[in-house]
């Protein structure tokens, strides 16, 4: 079953993020990595657009927000035009380690879909984007 597949996908995803990661000496998991990537891309973005950019659900997010800036990777600042909503930026410490992290991750991916020949490979990328109706 497809579910089943893209279960097993997702904890093969995992593990080879984690441990190349980890090898190149970065505590960092997929989802921190993601939105230090999606604050990098959009500066000043709010939490909950943060969350529908990565696809994260709002809540675990602002967990994994909390995390980043305890670590001093994130700032969070008030937005002027709704004082209720967050905006994020990277700080330096943030900025450093994205840029430090992202050519292993993008490395990696590679290792993901190994098994892959490079148009099956490309294939595959066209229909998941497809099936999760990203453009």
């Amino acid at each position: 079953m497809a579910g089943h597949l893209i279960r097993r996908l997702h904890q093969q995803s995992t593990q080879v993020f984690q441990t190349r990661t980890q090898a190149a000496g970065f505590e960092l998991t997929s989802v921190q990595f993601a939105a230090l990537d999606g604050i990098a891309q959009q500066p000043g973005i709010d939490q909950a657009s943060l969350a529908a950019t990565i696809g994260f659900d709002r809540a675990t997010l602002g967990g994994v927000i909390d995390r980043l800036e305890l670590k001093g990777l994130v700032q969070r600042e008030v937005s002027a035009q709704d004082r209720r909503a967050r905006q994020l930026y990277l700080t330096p410490a943030g900025e450093q380690l994205r840029a430090a992290s992202r050519p292993v991750v993008e490395a990696l991916q590679a290792e993901i879909l190994a098994p892959l020949s490079a148009a099956e490979r490309e294939a595959f990328l066209a229909l998941a984007q497809k099936a999760l109706g990203v453009p």
